[in-house]
C-alpha cells in the first residue's frame, strides 16, 4: 500500500493496512533478533514511536557501522573461499566478476554457510516468473472447463516457480556494497562483530530502510515523525 504523502503531513502507522505493517514488523523482528508482544503495540502509532519501542529492545551502544562490518563479512567469507587480495574487493566491485555465472549458486551457498544466513541474492530470470505465474493464473481459470488439466497445470507452474526460485542465476543487486547494505538491513545484528552492541544512532535508518523498502515510502517523510 502506498500512502498519499501530499495530503499525510504526519506518517500514521494506522494509515495502513495491518497486514502491510505486520509484515514490516516481522522483519524488523528478524534483523533484531528481536519479539515484538501485543501490548507493546497497541500504542505504537507513529514511526518515530515505533523507533524507541525498537531502540528499547536492543542494548545499546555508540560506535560502529553496521553496513561496514557486514562489507568486511563479505569479504573475509568471499577471501576464504577465493584467496583474493583484500584491497582488490571493494565497495564499488561488481558481483558477477566474483561470482561467475558457471558456479555462481555454488559459491552463493559457500558464502552464506560461511556468513550463518540467507542472503537472498539470486533470482530466477523475470521471463521465468512471469510464465509460470501466467500458467498458474490460466490453470485456476480451466478449473471451470476442466479439473484435471487445472490441476495439471497448477502442479506444474507451482513446480516450476519452485525450481526457478532455486535453481536463478540472476543477482537482485550489482555491487558489494549493494549486498553489504542489504544483507546489514535485513540481517543487522549477525552482521555485528559482537551482537550485543548496537549503535544507538543507526537504529531509526535500518528501521526506515525495511519501511520504504517493503511500504514504498519516500525515506524523508519517515525523518522525526
Amino acid at each position: 500500500m502506498k500512502l498519499n504523502l501530499k495530503t499525510t503531513p504526519v506518517i500514521n502507522l494506522n494509515d495502513f493496512d495491518p497486514a502491510d505493517i505486520q509484515g514490516v514488523l516481522h522483519q524488523i523482528e528478524a534483523s533484531f533478533d528481536i519479539k515484538f508482544e501485543d501490548s507493546e503495540l497497541k500504542n505504537i502509532s507513529t514511526f518515530n514511536s515505533l523507533c524507541e519501542l525498537v531502540t528499547s529492545k536492543v542494548k545499546q551502544a555508540h560506535t560502529g557501522c553496521t553496513t561496514q562490518q557486514a562489507f568486511y563479512k563479505l569479504r573475509n567469507a568471499i577471501n576464504a573461499k577465493n584467496p583474493t587480495e583484500k584491497y582488490l574487493i571493494k565497495p564499488q566491485t561488481k558481483l558477477c566478476e566474483l561470482f561467475p555465472r558457471d558456479n555462481r549458486i555454488e559459491v552463493v551457498a559457500d558464502i552464506e554457510n560461511d556468513l550463518g544466513f540467507h542472503m537472498n541474492l539470486l533470482q530466477p530470470k523475470p521471463w521465468i516468473t512471469w510464465s509460470f505465474a501466467l500458467l498458474l493464473v490460466a490453470s485456476l481459470g480451466l478449473f471451470f472447463i476442466s479439473s484435471t488439466i487445472a490441476f495439471i497445470g497448477m502442479v506444474i507452474s507451482i513446480a516450476g516457480l519452485r525450481l526457478a526460485g532455486r535453481f536463478g542465476k540472476e543477482l537482485k543487486v550489482k555491487t558489494i556494497g549493494d549486498l553489504a547494505e542489504k544483507i546489514a538491513r535485513e540481517h543487522h545484528l549477525k552482521c555485528r562483530r559482537d551482537a550485543s552492541t548496537v549503535s544507538r544512532t543507526e537504529i531509526s535508518q535500518k528501521v526506515k530502510d525495511l519501511f520504504t523498502a517493503h511500504l514504498h515510502l519516500e525515506p524523508v517523510f519517515l525523518m522525526n515523525k
